[in-house]
């Protein structure tokens, strides 16, 4: 209710369906007992009770159809209350930022697409009878005190144990559930790692390698899976043997008072009818409960998620950063120990080329998210002078409302990101012409600049190829000259990229090369990481980043949280 609207307006209509559901329930009650007293007791034709039964009639359908709008609703609320918790997550993961994600992207991953669709049997069959037993168990009990005192006190005697084993089986099921889904969480991560190293455990011949530990997880998921069920199966028959007897306990006092003539047959079929409804709501939340029980462990995670809190943001708008200035102030960011990069200090004037250099782990990704805005340094700081100011008029990064500040950049990272959809979409996204128009002269003229138009000349259906998620369908070098095009086609002054020539052959890395001094040429200031030497020669200046490690007593070094980059890096180094 908190966090999605979808689920306020089901709770709302559930308490109104399970008011209406207790009223039905008590006129069911009276119009049977009524009926079948009047042709026992009192002899009564089918022309008497002709009333009562077409009234009963009328009740069973319109229960028939309270029901039917109820599963209609349940199954759409639950529907869209999974649609805004995902988009919610996946909005609140965004700006948590990369070391966030580093930490908790697969788990998340796992939960977004699995683990959330347990939600759907929480509103579809445990949300209901909490509701129902929050109106019909009240509303009968009523019935039963204003009707037959002594039932009522059998009733209000054995009904508190219902919940009291529900309380005590819930408990173990909470835990179990726990356990599912850490072991689903576990496979997930297992299962998403080894599909994106998969190209390269084959190309090293290791495809077979991780099979035992993907079965292994997978036997531990199935046992958890399976101590859940073992527990829903005892608890049902707990709650249904506690029901049972405690309807018989009734029937039984109910017979011996009507064969000593203390109790007419309408308020004895009354008592018989209305006990079983006083047990049925709780009976079934207790069913239900472990069928839900793991949505709201995916529910709780969600909440985790969305609770974390947000670092702050800027308000401040960007400068331009066609004329600014971009000054890096002894900056360090604290990794595994270490700080990565250490004391970096230097200046980006605008239309320069700048090459980062150093060796793996020393903090050059991470440098260029400080850069992006997506990671805060821990010591020093980034400013921002703009044109004509001197540093008195120098803004914070931190100041700076980083939407403002993104729109003014173009991101080039090591893989690119590449869309399923055609290759003209991916270089003008949202703006691809229709099939009886051409290609605009802009997207021509960059295409040509990082040699991108030869890969275009090969393609089946030249720009209107279809490629798919991750560029499947386009080699490494390919996917990385239309990254080019697609930055020389923007209108972003800030060009940052992450070693572009990196895993390229001799030729890909000469067409990547004329795409840097493109980019150069035509005005943009551009920042890139850079190992190979026909990089760093392009560059005009040359930024070395270093790492040194922690003092022992220093603050930062307790620092638990892995710098994305150094994971990256391990991550390559390992492969």
């Amino acid at each position: 209710m908190r966090y999605a609207r979808s689920a306020r307006r089901y709770i709302a209509a559930t308490a109104v369906t399970g008011m209406v559901t207790a009223v039905l329930v008590v006129a069911q009650a009276f119009l049977i007992s009524g009926a079948v007293s009047a042709v026992i007791s009192d002899g009564a034709g089918p022309a008497s009770v002709r009333g009562l039964v077409m009234a009963l009639g009328g009740v069973v359908v319109a229960r028939a159809l309270v029901v039917l709008l109820q599963e209609l609703h349940a199954h759409r609320s639950a529907a869209g209350t999974i649609v805004e918790l995902r988009r919610l997550v996946l909005e609140h993961a965004a700006r948590l930022g990369p070391r966030w994600q580093a930490l908790h992207g697969a788990g998340t991953a796992t939960l977004l697409t699995r683990a959330l669709d347990d939600l759907e049997p929480y509103f579809t069959r445990y949300l209901p009878q909490l509701v129902l037993a929050a109106t019909v168990t009240p509303a009968t009990v009523l019935v039963l005190i204003t009707q037959d005192w002594p039932a009522a006190v059998a009733v209000v005697c054995t009904l508190p144990l219902i919940p009291i084993f529900m309380i005590l089986i819930g408990r173990m099921t909470q835990s179990v559930s726990q356990e599912r889904l850490e072991a689903m969480k576990v496979l997930g991560d297992q299962v998403l790692d080894l599909i994106s190293g998969l190209p390269t455990l084959k190309a090293l011949g290791r495809e077979q390698g991780p099979t035992e530990r993907v079965r292994a997880l997978g036997r531990a998921y199935r046992r958890t899976t399976m101590s859940t069920l073992r527990i829903a199966f005892l608890s049902g028959a707990v709650l249904e043997f506690i029901t049972t007897l405690s309807v018989a306990i009734i029937a039984v006092e109910i017979g011996f008072r009507l064969v000593a003539g203390r109790m007419d047959l309408f308020t004895g079929l009354l008592v018989l009818m209305v006990a079983p409804e006083v047990y049925q709501p709780l009976r079934q939340v207790g069913f239900q409960f472990h069928a839900s029980a793991n949505g709201v462990a995916a529910a709780e995670s969600v909440f985790e998620v969305l609770e974390t809190p947000v670092p702050s943001r800027g308000t401040l708008p960007a400068p331009d950063l066609r004329t600014a200035t971009i000054e890096l102030d002894a900056v360090s960011v604290a990794a595994r120990g270490a700080w990565a990069p250490a004391g970096l200090s230097a200046t980006i004037r605008p239309g320069g080329l700048v090459a980062l250099t150093g060796p793996s782990g020393a903090g050059k990704t991470t440098t260029t998210q400080v850069l992006l805005g997506l990671l805060p340094a821990d010591r020093g700081r980034v400013r921002v002078v703009p044109d004509g100011e001197g540093p008195d008029g120098a803004v914070d990064l931190g100041e700076i409302d980083p939407v403002t500040w993104w729109e003014q950049i173009a991101w080039v990272p090591q893989r690119p990101t590449i869309t399923p959809g055609t290759v003209l979409d991916n270089v003008l996204p949202g703006t691809a012409p229709d099939a009886s128009q051409t290609v605009p002269g802009s997207v021509v003229e960059a295409s040509q600049a990082t040699g991108f138009d030869e890969v275009v000349a090969g393609l089946p259906q030249g720009w209107d190829t279809l490629v798919g998620s991750g560029g499947v369908g386009l080699s490494v070098g390919q996917r990385q000259r239309l990254a080019l095009t697609r930055a020389l086609c923007s209108t972003a002054p800030l060009v940052v990229m992450d070693e572009p020539t990196a895993h390229l052959d001799a030729a890909s890395e000469a067409h990547v090369l004329s795409g840097v001094r493109a980019l150069h040429a035509s005005g943009r200031t551009v920042v890139v990481i850079a190992h190979r030497p026909a990089l760093i020669a392009l560059a005009e200046q040359t930024v070395p980043v270093t790492s040194e490690p922690m003092e022992p007593a220093s603050p930062a070094a307790t620092s638990s949280d892995p710098s994305p980059a150094h994971e990256s890096t391990a991550a390559q180094e390992e492969a």
